[in-house]
């Protein structure tokens, strides 16, 4: 059931710049005007500003900076409000939470947003630097019911799709570090961490998490990362709506999700991995295990494995790995 400052929320932001008369919000909430004036105080204690003028009514003035389930559930387009949407001011890990959750028997799909992060996850048990305000930390969970042979391109192609979201949000020309690495500029912006449980010869549980450096700016990075990483504000050179693209992003994840499970997405996938891939036809080095590779990208194949071609010419496949770029 849509809470009365849902309601409000949503009226005064289809009005845009236009009063909203307490009036119309009151026909329309079943209530006094008094009543309506109490729920627009507990939206100002979320952060969001009005303004109310006499025999005009009331438009809004500001909203949240930081990530306000409110907001982007207005945002979700309307077969998608409906969406399970778990908030979290923080956490440890927005997969550990989804895992809890799981076990608690939480029907999927649902989701896990979290402000800020203790313990957030990167590959090779990494802990990712997860600091409050202005980033999104978000694990989207299902249960796919498709064999494991099935997933081996599934974080490639959830990376595709939401560079390609990216791109177009920001109108910056983001890139893919294979295996899960968003990058701008040779600088890191965000990562992927798929964990799947597995039963028999079926996917049981699926947990996608992501992590995006949206709006700190630059100082805000340890002296360790300042040289790696950077946030989507420092790209596009100013602050980017949390809410707005935390909102267009549930809305991808989902959508990219429902194409794989179908197999509409094999169509699109190669073309959309080579526009975002960063590696290929340049020098790189891998480590798998205790082998180091040299050689040049060469895309990815049917099932998502690295090719490199080494001095003899001839592609290696590789399907797991940390590559770097050799630098000229």
């Amino acid at each position: 059931m849509k809470s009365p400052e849902f309601t409000i929320l949503c009226e005064l932001l289809d009005h845009g710049p236009d009063y909203v008369s307490g009036t119309a919000l009151a026909h329309k909430l079943g209530m006094s005007r008094v009543g309506v004036w109490m729920h627009m105080e507990k939206l100002r204690s979320q952060g969001f500003e009005f303004e109310a003028v006499r025999n005009h009514g009331y438009r809004i003035l500001r909203t949240p900076a930081e990530l306000n389930s409110l907001m982007v559930h207005a945002y979700l387009k309307p077969r998608q409000q409906s969406v399970d949407l778990l908030w979290l001011t923080e956490t440890d890990s927005t997969n550990a939470e989804a895992e809890r959750q799981l076990a608690a028997a939480r029907p999927t799909p649902f989701v896990v947003l979290a402000q800020q992060q203790s313990l957030g996850r990167g590959r090779f048990g990494r802990v990712w630097h997860s600091p409050g305000h202005g980033n999104l930390y978000a694990s989207f969970v299902f249960r796919p019911r498709l064999e494991p042979a099935r997933m081996t391109t599934f974080t490639l192609w959830m990376g595709a799709s939401l560079c390609d979201l990216v791109a177009n949000f920001c109108r910056i020309q983001p890139g893919l570090k294979w295996p899960n690495d968003l990058y701008f500029e040779g600088r890191k912006f965000g990562g992927m961490l798929t964990e799947a449980r597995i039963d028999a010869d079926q996917i049981r549980d699926l947990v996608f998490g992501l992590g995006l450096n949206v709006n700190p700016s630059p100082d805000a990075l340890p002296e360790s990362l300042a040289r790696q990483a950077t946030s989507l504000a420092t790209c596009t050179g100013k602050p980017v709506d949390l809410n707005r693209l935390t909102a267009a992003i549930v809305g991808r994840v989902f959508s990219a999700y429902e194409q794989f499970v179908d197999g509409r997405h094999r169509d699109a996938f190669a073309d959309l991995w080579n526009r975002y891939d960063l590696l290929r036809g340049k020098a790189v080095t891998l480590l798998h295990g205790t082998r180091r590779v040299n050689g040049i990208a060469g895309g990815i194949d049917d099932e998502g494995s690295l090719l490199i071609r080494g001095e003899n010419g001839r592609p290696q496949r590789f399907s797991a790995g940390e590559v770097t770029l050799e630098r000229a």
